[in-house]
């Protein structure tokens, strides 16, 4: 498995749990330090510190340290990857439609043709 197939399955992965998707979301308005990140949950600072370090293990988060305070900062980088994914398959999906609408459109067409030859030759 080549790297970035590896930070895709750890973003995902990492992805799967509300709240962490929820942290994410928050993060993509500002930086905030892990205590502010816990304030709306009621879970301890130690919960919500595993989840920001799957985050980060997963590389969708870094963390700076600025004097006492560390914030923690959301990274488009791998996020880019992840959407760069999704928009791959998103096309081949989307064409895969439109080739079936040309499908049955032509089916269509087919089907009322012989209506109208049946009913000219009656």
């Amino acid at each position: 498995m080549d790297e970035s197939t590896e930070r895709l399955n750890r973003a995902f992965a990492a992805l799967a749990d509300p709240t962490r998707r929820d942290l994410v979301a928050r993060l993509a308005g500002a930086d905030a330090t892990v205590g502010e990140l816990a304030e709306p949950y009621d879970m301890s600072l130690q919960a919500i510190s595993k989840h920001v370090k799957v985050l980060e293990e997963a590389g969708l988060v870094t963390r700076s340290k600025d004097a006492q305070r560390r914030p923690v900062h959301l990274d488009a980088e791998v996020l880019d990857l992840m959407t760069k994914w999704i928009e791959r398959y998103r096309r081949e999906v989307e064409e895969r439609y439109r080739r079936l609408d040309a499908l049955l459109g032509r089916m269509a067409d087919d089907k009322d043709r012989k209506q109208t030859h049946t009913k000219d030759a009656s």
